[in-house]
């Protein structure tokens, strides 16, 4: 305990035998014994106090680790979306540019009409020779 010997602490008891007096050591020990009974409380109490603190601020980190992880997400999928955006406007842009995009009016005039019937065409037979 506290890196004495076995001789040494025998001094220190010898020693407060002889100040102390044998009536007054007993309460003497009594109270020495509660004092190293709190301090030994107290030193437990700050060690698991510390270990939470320390599990608290690993939980922090690996909660900013997660955060920095969403925002990494979050900044990749607006460019995606972005990108997404610049090719719609890139088409719509190049439709109107080349003269690609559709238009009824003109449509009309492409095509013609023809009417579908189900009459068997006559047609010219030419004498076989």
């Amino acid at each position: 305990m506290f890196g004495l010997g076995f001789g040494e602490i025998l001094i220190i008891i010898v020693i407060a035998i002889l100040f102390l007096g044998p009536d007054k050591l007993p309460t003497a020990l009594v109270d020495v014994a509660k004092f190293f009974k709190s301090v030994k409380k107290t030193i437990g109490t700050v060690r698991d106090s510390l270990e939470q603190e320390m599990s608290v601020a690993e939980i922090k980190e690996e909660a900013m680790a997660y955060r920095r992880e969403l925002i990494k997400a979050r900044e990749s999928l607006e460019k995606a979306t972005n990108m997404h955006k610049i090719a719609t406007d890139l088409n719509s842009i190049g439709d109107d540019i080349l003269g690609d995009a559709p238009v009824l009016k003109e449509s009309k005039d492409i095509y013609k009409e023809e009417q579908i019937t189900f009459e068997k065409k006559i047609t010219k037979e030419t004498p076989n020779v």
